[in-house]
This record gives C-alpha cells, sequence and structure tokens, in this order.
C-alpha cells in the first residue's frame, strides 16, 4: 500500500474518530447530569481524532526516512563481492541499478544475473516493509482510538488539549518554513563559496563582461589565466533592473487605477464581473506571454518605432518589460482593490463630511490608510518581475550586454542562471557554480526589496483609531 493511500485511511480514520467522540461526550453528559461537561462536543471529536491519526503518522514520517537505507543496506549485504569487482561500478550506481530492475523502471544495459536476484530480494523486502508499516500503524491508530475513547469524562480537559495540540502544529510549520529558507541560504551560501576561490569577488561584482565559457570536464582549462571567461555581473544586473523597473512602470499606474475605479467608483455587479476577469491574467503560463510578446508586441513596437524614426528591435528590454508589466497588473489591482475595500467607511463618509471631493478622499484618506497593502503588493510584483524567466528567454533577445537603451536586446539573471545549469555539466566548474552566486544576489535583492518596503510602511503609514 502506497504511502498517499495510508494517508487517505489515515484522513478518514481522523473522521471516524471525531464522530465517534461526538457521541461518545453526549452520552457522557446524558449520564452524568450532575457534571457539567468542560468542553463542547467536537473538541472531544477532534481530540479522538488526532489520538487515532498523529501517532500513526509520526510512525508513518520515521518509517518512510528510514526503511529505504535498511533495505538497501539488506540488499548490498547479499550482493558478490567477485560480481562487484567484476563490474567496475560504485556501489550507489550498482544500487541505483536494483532499485530500478525492483520498480521495473528498467536500465540501459542487460542486467545480470546476479542484479536480478538482487532485485528479486528488494521487492520482496519492499513488500514485507511495506505489509508491516501497515499492520503496524493499523495498531497504533486503534490503540490510540481506543485509549483516548475511554478518556471522554465531564472532567477531561479537552479543548485544552486541542488548543496545545494546534499550537505544536503551527510551531512545526513554521520551524520547517524557517528552517527551509535556512537550507536553501545556506546551499547557495556553500556553493558560491566555492565559485569565489576561482573568481575573484570583485571580477564577478564589478565586471562589465559576461562571457562564461563552458568546459565538459573539471575546471575549466586555463582557468589560473582567466581562459575561463568573464562572469561579470553588471550587464545581467542591469538587465534585470530594466526589466523590472519597465514591467513596474506599466503595472503600477494601471493596477492602481484598476483598483481604486474597481473598489471606488464601480457598480457591484460590474466589480463582480471585472475582477474575475482581470484575475484570469494572472493564471495565464508565462510561455504564452512570451509568444505574445515574441509574435504581436515585439513587431509591433519594431513598426511604431520606425514609423516614429526610432530604432526598437523586435526583442528588447521594451517588449519584455511592457509584456511582463501586463502580467503583474492583477497582482496589483487585486491586493490593492481588497485593501482599498477594507479601509473603515466611517473615515470616507468623515472626510465627505468635511467637504472634500471623492478625488480627495481617496487621495488623502484612503490610500494613506491602504498603503501598507499596496506596498504589498507593489513588492509581490517587483519580486515576480525581478524572478521572471520565459518571458525574457523569447522577448529580451539574451543578449547580456552593458546598455541603458531600453530598444536594445539585453539578458538577465534569472536566463543566465538557466543557461549555466542546461544540458550536462560539470558542478566543479566555475561555468556552473557561478549559477548559485547568481542565485544568491537574487536573493539578497529580494531581501532588500522587503526592507525598503518595510521602511517605507513604517514612515508613511497612517494609524488610525
Amino acid at each position: 500500500m502506497s504511502n498517499f493511500s495510508l494517508i487517505v485511511l489515515l484522513l478518514a480514520l481522523m473522521a471516524i474518530g471525531y464522530q465517534l467522540g461526538m457521541v461518545r461526550s453526549r452520552k457522557v453528559a446524558i449520564v452524568n447530569p450532575q457534571q457539567k461537561m468542560h468542553s463542547r462536543p467536537h473538541h472531544y471529536g477532534m481530540m479522538v481524532g488526532l489520538w487515532a491519526v498523529i501517532p500513526a503518522f509520526f510512525i508513518l514520517v520515521l518509517w518512510t526516512l528510514l526503511s529505504p537505507g535498511v533495505i538497501n543496506g539488506m540488499v548490498a549485504a547479499q550482493l558478490p563481492a567477485e560480481a562487484l569487482a567484476a563490474e567496475g561500478l560504485t556501489a550507489d550506481v550498482i544500487m541505483r541499478r536494483i532499485s530500478n530492475l525492483a520498480t521495473n523502471f528498467g536500465v540501459v544495459a542487460e542486467a545480470e544475473q546476479w542484479e536480478l536476484a538482487a532485485a528479486a530480494y528488494m521487492q520482496q523486502l519492499q513488500t514485507s516493509s511495506a505489509l508491516l508499516l501497515t499492520g503496524l500503524m493499523a495498531a497504533i491508530a486503534a490503540a490510540g482510538l481506543f485509549f483516548s475513547f475511554k478518556l471522554i469524562q465531564p472532567h477531561l480537559r479537552a479543548r485544552h488539549q486541542i488548543e496545545r495540540t494546534v499550537k505544536a502544529v503551527l510551531i512545526i510549520c513554521s520551524t520547517v518554513a524557517i528552517l527551509t529558507t535556512i537550507g536553501i541560504v545556506l546551499s547557495m551560501v556553500g556553493e558560491t563559496i566555492k565559485f569565489f576561490s576561482f573568481i575573484p569577488p570583485a571580477d564577478f561584482f564589478l565586471g562589465t563582461t559576461w562571457n562564461p565559457r563552458f568546459s565538459t570536464t573539471g575546471v575549466a582549462e586555463g582557468s589560473l589565466t582567466g581562459s575561463q571567461g568573464s562572469f561579470g555581473l553588471l550587464p545581467l544586473l542591469s538587465g534585470t533592473m530594466m526589466i523590472a523597473g519597465i514591467a513596474l512602470l506599466v503595472a503600477i499606474p494601471l493596477g492602481l487605477m484598476v483598483a481604486i475605479y474597481l473598489a471606488e467608483y464601480a457598480p457591484a455587479s460590474f466589480r463582480a464581473t471585472a475582477k474575475p476577469i482581470i484575475e484570469v491574467l494572472a493564471g495565464i503560463p508565462t510561455i504564452v506571454y512570451g509568444f505574445f510578446a515574441l509574435v504581436t508586441v515585439g513587431p509591433f513596437l519594431a513598426d511604431f518605432g520606425a514609423s516614429i524614426g526610432l530604432t526598437i528591435r523586435a526583442t528588447s528590454a521594451l517588449t519584455a518589460g511592457v509584456v511582463m508589466g501586463i502580467m503583474i497588473v492583477p497582482f496589483i489591482s487585486s491586493l490593492s482593490d481588497d485593501i482599498i475595500t477594507q479601509v473603515p467607511k466611517a473615515l470616507r463618509d468623515a472626510s465627505l463630511g468635511l467637504g472634500a471631493t471623492k478625488s480627495e478622499t481617496i487621495r488623502k484618506v484612503v490610500l494613506p490608510a491602504a498603503l501598507p497593502g499596496i506596498v504589498g503588493a507593489v513588492l509581490l510584483a517587483a519580486s515576480r518581475a525581478i524572478g521572471e524567466t520565459m518571458i525574457v528567454v523569447l522577448a529580451a533577445g539574451n543578449s547580456p550586454t552593458l546598455t541603458a537603451n531600453p530598444f536594445e536586446a539585453v539578458s538577465t539573471i534569472t536566463v543566465s542562471i538557466v543557461n549555466q545549469l542546461t544540458g550536462d555539466n560539470d558542478f566543479a566548474s566555475p561555468q556552473t557554480l557561478v549559477a548559485f552566486a547568481l542565485g544568491l544576489t537574487l536573493f539578497v535583492i529580494t531581501l532588500l526589496l522587503n526592507v525598503v518596503a518595510l521602511v517605507v510602511v513604517r514612515k508613511y503609514r497612517e494609524q488610525y483609531e
């Protein structure tokens, strides 16, 4: 039985335990009318459901983490030493081949007889492990269900147990999120340090030329002499900021005006129809936007530029920025609309009562009150624009040159990361390790955006009682 099936069964058992606990609590209340039940029936039901599921789920997690290593060790102990010596393969490669055979995934070369025997043995162990896990989880779940069912009494503080359990779950989820972030940062920092052992940080952060040269094995030949290529960040950083800036110049005014109209001026029936239509833009795959930019927007801008005497390339920073701005309009309009509608109506009425016009009320009362949410929406849109890849790949021209002309082709950090990690590359070479340095740079940029947004909100927000 798969882990997904076991999780579904646990959820069904939780529902059954919930119903049994509620029924049990009501019966106890009827039998003991002189004693008041400490908690509500649904608290007792939830307690029974959690007692039936949580211990079994804990066993499932531990089993899933530990059983593969145990099974691989038992299979490796049965492998013939002479066969291993003859093959000349590493233990990881051999175990991967055996695992593929056991799961019917297949291998490239024809399997030997001892490999088939090992795969059959692994398959047997996996089947036995699944059966043992199912039986153990069933026994633990049944014991938890029975134990918690018998515990239901008028004095039992079921509500307190539920609250403590929910608090523990929230702490665990927060810890996982924090540890995940720390793990991502540490992984990038470690690989970035390796990259800086090949390329000086000054050459990377201050370099004006991006031209990495790939090597097929190990460190690029002549790395000590600089023949491995140039890894200047400035062309990629300028391209990223230029495209993101153009996108925000398009999205912020358009998104805010849409949000203000929908929240303050539009009839309720029109708002109910228009807002979902606008939010559809956020659900369109970015590759579709890339095609739209390549086929429609780029040629249009090129023809328009030619008509007024400007040379605008069909694939340029302007093309990518305009299309990306259209893509992120829903992020600003939808979030800003929601926060504007949350501003208390009493503030609007007070402003209008003092003689302010509708537009003055919006400009001097509503928008300052909604500033934190609007800044958050803009920050989300900026992060989305900085991290976008597919639109830039198709519409920006992928030319890593240091230029301030938005009509020329440029490249971005995300596109370069994809280029450096595409194909069968050696992770010991600076040509591949530079992708982690670029990723860490993007992380720092996003962090700085958050800091700036926090400063702006704290300085300009309006607080009301």
